[in-house]
């Protein structure tokens, strides 16, 4: 189109004036492209920049039919191998191309034959030279074939020099803006590890800085133990609103074979690199994991930058993209490297402050069971078992092998022979005596509570778990936890407690993360688990792991040797706490005690004790109702011991015969204070089915 010189200088000044006014890059491009529009016949106009070395082209602004289309500020490609190499070969002066004739060359190169297809056929190349350095391309599209003049080829070189400045002033406005950027995030993530000590609140804030800078759609911390599986230290997923949250922990369920798949791509997250484009494209085709989340969740880059990587332990950092025009660059890799040591202190900081929450934590809950044990009982030792007899310096013995050793402890014998005391003192004489015995009673919780008490509980987890809890195990960690009635353990909560055994971990009911706790584990239970085992209601391999090194108590009945020493250690003690005065045995009282069955065992002959110095009046201590199991005057009251020519009486006429002895001491009362179920130490309600069982009714033998 011919132009007047007045024409082309009246255009080139107002060229000039807009570049030396606008700093804003589309309203700067906005007004080039309306001029050149009105002078030169084009459909497309972009703009390309270059690196220093003329490597890698950046497109940094494009044209359609008038529509300005979204920049791809950071989409960063090789000029290798592409129609673009040419264009700088060859940029000393404008070139005019047909693409029907360049693009069989390259492979019909996927940008400009997209053009082709939409009937944009001339390309027209103007280079952009500042100080006689290449700085980027100016190209002109069009369907028909542009006619230019020497002359209108010389105003289009003049432009393109006018241009050239107006990009390069750009670039550096953006490189200045971009510096300060990164300043303002590097001050930001200081402050944030100056203020911010919870994990999450943290990173979240970390991803969000980041973000300015680098803009991504996932941010995510990853930690691998020596010979351990990757782990995710922090996760966070780029909302629409530009927000960052975590990411849902269960999102990669439907793939149980994600650890593999994770596992294959770690070789990438060992050294620094950056995946975008084709290079992207070709990790989607090698690993699996990779092409799933290019299919499924739109990802089109990938950033990946170790943290450190030690002989222990490694953490990487791994920003992504789904968007081509936002794709990760080399100089975000860059950047990234920069933050490195920032990154780096803040995971260091993480884990310090958690430990010392653990650790405090783990005080404070020690503080309490002990404060606990203090105020029930002194700790155990061998001064608290009482009595010399064979049977019990047998126990003596064992408790000494086993406790220096880690070794799981099953304390077997009947209710009331003490068993908790057995635990106590291998607790008190092992390495382990600094931290706290845990005490968990298995039958004394409803079922569905059990797993929360041993395992804890995430907020949630079910109806009424309004906070997290802290299980008993991880409450015991580097201590003891005593299990006692282990045999009431249902089927699905023994297998949890055999992984603990086995492997030292266990989860929190309702959450995902793997817990790990060093306890000692002493169980007990007044159960035969032999006939369980067979009966099918325990686990046999539960019951393996449990029975490491047995330790049985024998029954009161068996060391009536002990008795009298029991009595009278008992009789001290609540003389003391009453303020009674002492009161001395008459020898038939401990004649009869000796030969009375003791079905109810220490804890029995303790409480017959304790209620003895709370009735008596006299010089010697009274057994009062209780006479009438210790000397029996009626055929219902328990029999004594029979001849060695009688035949032995079975537990279950010995248990019905001592429930009978109760009744009488109480006057027939089952519950209330001064009942039969609060002198047998057991459940009103539990009584009332023996009695029902045995057949024994409140008016038999009870006057």
């Amino acid at each position: 189109m011919p132009q007047t010189n007045s024409q082309d200088e009246s255009l080139l000044l107002y060229l000039n004036d807009a570049i030396a006014t606008t700093r804003n890059k589309e309203a700067l491009f906005q007004t080039v492209t309306e001029k050149l529009r009105l002078i030169f016949p084009f459909d497309a106009i972009t703009i390309i920049t270059l690196d220093n070395e003329q490597q890698y082209r950046r497109v940094f602004l494009r044209d359609y039919l008038g529509e300005t289309l979204p920049p791809m500020a950071n989409f960063r490609k090789s000029i290798t191998g592409s129609p673009i190499s040419e264009f700088v070969g060859s940029a000393t002066q404008l070139r005019q191309y047909d693409l029907t004739e360049l693009l069989p060359r390259y492979n019909n190169y996927e940008p400009l034959a997209q053009m082709l297809k939409k009937g944009l056929r001339y390309f027209t190349v103007v280079p952009l030279r500042t100080g006689g350095r290449l700085i980027g391309l100016l190209s002109l599209v069009a369907r028909r074939h542009p006619a230019f003049s020497p002359d209108d080829v010389s105003l289009l070189e003049k432009i393109g020099s006018l241009v050239a400045v107006a990009v390069n002033n750009t670039l550096a406005f953006e490189d200045v803006a971009r510096r300060e950027q990164e300043k303002s995030m590097q001050l930001a993530l200081t402050n944030a590890l100056l203020t911010i000590k919870e994990r999450g609140e943290l990173f979240q804030r970390i991803a969000t800085e980041i973000n300015r800078v680098v803009p991504c759609t996932y941010f995510g911390v990853r930690v691998q133990e020596a010979d351990g599986p990757i782990q995710v230290f922090a996760e966070f997923m780029k909302q629409p609103d530009g927000t960052f949250l975590p990411t849902d922990p269960t999102r990669w369920d439907h793939l149980p074979e994600y650890p593999q798949l994770q596992q294959q791509i770690a070789p990438l997250f060992s050294k620094p690199g950056v995946y975008a484009g084709a290079e992207f494209q070709a990790l989607a085709a090698r690993y699996p994991l990779m092409r799933h989340i290019w299919e499924q969740r739109g990802t089109r880059a990938l950033l990946c930058m170790p943290l450190w990587v030690r002989d222990d332990q490694s953490a990487t950092l791994i920003l992504s993209s789904k968007q081509e025009d936002t794709s990760l660059t080399e100089d975000d890799l860059r950047l990234i490297r920069l933050l490195v040591p920032q990154l780096t202190l803040a995971i260091q900081n993480v884990f310090a402050f958690e430990q010392i929450e653990h650790l405090r934590a783990q005080l404070e809950r020690e503080r309490t069971y002990l404060i606990d044990e203090i105020n029930t009982t002194a700790a155990a030792r061998f001064a608290d078992f009482v009595g010399g007899s064979e049977a019990m310096q047998g126990v003596f013995q064992r408790i000494m092998q086993v406790a220096p050793t880690d070794s799981t402890v099953l304390v077997t014998g009947e209710t009331g022979t003490g068993k908790e005391l057995v635990a106590r003192a291998v607790h008190q004489q092992s390495p382990r005596r600094t931290r706290a015995l845990v005490k968990v009673n298995c039958a004394a919780l409803p079922a569905q509570l059990i797993e929360s008490e041993l395992f804890g509980h995430e907020k949630g987890a079910f109806t009424g778990a309004i906070d997290r809890r802290i299980g008993k195990f991880e409450v015991a960690d580097g201590g003891s936890i005593f299990l006692d009635e282990v045999g009431e353990l249902p089927l699905d909560l023994q297998a949890k407690l055999l992984r603990v055994l086995q492997e030292k971990e266990f989860e929190r009911l309702g959450g995902q993360r793997v817990l790990k706790a060093d306890v000692r584990v002493i169980a007990a239970t007044n159960r035969v688990l032999e006939d369980e085992v067979a009966a099918g209601r325990f686990r046999a391999d539960l019951y393996y792991r449990l029975n490491v090194f047995p330790v049985r108590l024998p029954a009161l009945r068996e060391r009536p040797e002990d008795i009298e020493p029991l009595t009278r250690h008992f009789l001290e003690r609540f003389t003391k706490q009453m303020g009674k005065p002492v009161r001395n045995l008459r020898e038939q009282d401990l004649r009869a005690l000796r030969a009375y069955a003791w079905p109810g065992n220490v804890r029995e002959l303790e409480h017959v004790v304790e209620q003895a110095v709370i009735v008596s009046s006299g010089q010697f201590l009274d057994f009062g109702g209780f006479a009438a199991a210790l000397h029996p005057t009626t055929s219902e009251a328990i029999a004594l011991p029979i001849a060695s020519n009688q035949p032995l009486k079975t537990l279950k006429d010995q248990e019905r015969d001592h429930i009978l002895a109760a009744l009488h001491h109480t006057g027939g009362r089952v519950s209330g204070p001064s009942g039969a179920a609060m002198l047998l130490d057991i459940n009103p309600k539990t009584l009332e089915a023996r009695m029902k069982k045995l057949g024994i009714r409140r008016t038999v033998g009870v006057g």
